[in-house]
């Protein structure tokens, strides 16, 4: 056997054990309903205002993550290739954040520049 098929025979070993087990994809299941439980009971509960926001958003989160990391396979992706995929959102939640911050801001200096006079 040469030394490149020995490397072929080998890569081709470590590929076989790369399945992950059903149990992984059975309890990231049982997560995600829960926190799908979670999020009605925000609801069922008639919570209001940005207690009832920040639950929803915070539910909303945790979902999206987990589906991310176990059933897109990120959690066992390449460290750079996890920023490349998500620094981008974040990013953008950042800026949007800052423009929500600084609405108020802009909606004060319109109202007191451009509001009729008295």
């Amino acid at each position: 056997m040469t030394h490149a098929s020995a490397n072929q025979t080998a890569s081709a070993d470590t590929h076989e054990g790369q399945a992950h087990p059903v149990r992984l994809y059975l309890v990231c299941w049982g997560f995600l309903f829960v926190l799908s439980i979670a999020s009605y009971m925000v609801d069922y509960a008639q919570l209001q205002g940005m207690l009832r926001w920040g639950l929803i958003l915070i539910f909303m989160a945790l979902k999206a993550g987990l589906i991310v990391a176990v059933f897109m396979h990120m959690a066992w992706e390449r460290l750079a290739l996890v920023y490349a995929i998500l620094l981008p959102p974040l990013a953008a939640v950042v800026f949007m954040g800052i423009m929500i911050a600084e609405s108020g801001y802009t909606l004060q200096a319109r109202e007191t520049h451009f509001s009729a006079p008295r």
